[in-house]
């Protein structure tokens, strides 16, 4: 008896140390009650002036938790050799929003909310601001101590084959699945000139185009992006629909109407390629499954890649520099 009552104590201090380990919500809601409602109101304040923050914080979130986890490393600053800079990183931007938030939150709860914590809360807040589904985000994570512009070397990129991104999906616990439906976040937002010129120009070693490309929008593509133009022009990812949060995406890649080269992939294979017409099926609406209901299931999944908690990493003062 006294064996059995041994074990099962230490079944429960592991089942607690577990508990204790994991996201949450409403992780803040005794130590810093407004937490979230704080960043939602910087989030929307910042929309007000700016009107692609939606796409800009999302993009931000994926970034982060690519690499070294969800942890804000993305947010450092401390010179050429920091995260932000690495070249699979180029265009990621709404930094200074999470500095608001993040000043915000430490009048209020000082060293108590963490910056990748503001990074995540801030997408989903993003999301609801482009009419797309609202969700809880489980908080709780903490601040990276590291920040190194070579553990970005191995980003998804738009020019990867579906090979590539499957594996480097995966390598994140993330499933053909999940990278359908976080590839679908390209349903709000811009991209530029400069990651079509491949697509548009050189995509095989003998020139030309990407013959995935609808023959009616390859024109489209080449008068916004023509060849030895500006590579800084910006175009909507998502034809038709960039700026509301829907699966209006997936039914352009359907139909050559994918923007990335990256999106347009999705469709030569046969898994990603049932994913992305599992939308779309005559009783889809009745029987689902649903986008936005699947959408949110990636989403939260990706948010707790590689996370810190308990008492690793730290809280930081600034989301810009370590302690």
């Amino acid at each position: 008896m006294k064996t059995m009552g041994f074990v099962f104590l230490l079944l429960a201090f592991f089942a607690i140390g577990v508990v204790q380990g994991q996201l949450r919500v409403g992780f803040y809601s005794n130590t810093c009650p407004d937490a979230e409602s704080i960043v939602s109101s910087v989030v929307r304040n910042a929309a007000q002036s700016i009107s692609n923050i939606p796409p800009v914080l999302l993009r931000l979130h994926f970034h982060d938790c690519f690499v070294e986890g969800c942890d804000g490393s993305i947010l450092i600053e401390n010179g050429p050799k920091a995260e932000r800079h690495a070249f699979g990183h180029q265009g990621v931007g709404g930094f200074e929003v999470i500095e608001q938030a993040k000043a915000q939150l430490e009048a209020t709860c000082p060293g108590v909310v963490s910056c990748a914590d503001i990074v995540a809360l801030a997408a989903r807040d993003a999301i609801a601001l482009a009419n797309g589904p609202s969700y809880e985000v489980p908080t709780g994570r903490r601040d990276g101590r590291v920040s190194d512009v070579s553990l970005a070397a191995n980003m998804p990129d738009v020019s990867d084959s579906i090979q590539q991104l499957k594996a480097k999906f995966l390598q994140k616990g993330l499933s053909e699945k999940d990278l359908v439906l976080l590839s679908a976040a390209h349903t709000i937002g811009t991209t530029a000139c400069f990651f079509m010129t491949k697509r548009l120009y050189k995509f095989s070693p003998a020139g030309g185009s990407d013959p995935a490309i609808n023959p009616d929008f390859l024109p489209q593509l080449q008068s916004i992006c023509p060849q030895n133009g500006d590579v800084n022009v910006r175009l909507p990812m998502d034809r038709g629909s960039e700026r509301t949060f829907d699966k209006q995406i997936l039914d352009n890649i359907r139909n050559g109407f994918a923007v990335l080269e990256s999106d347009a992939r999705l469709y030569d294979n046969e898994t990603t390629r049932m994913v992305v017409d599992s939308y779309f099926g005559i009783l889809t609406p009745i029987f689902g499954p649903s986008f936005e209901s699947d959408f949110v299931d990636s989403i939260v999944k990706m948010g707790q890649i590689g996370v810190k908690t308990g008492s690793k990493g730290e809280i930081r003062r600034v989301c810009t520099a370590f302690n």
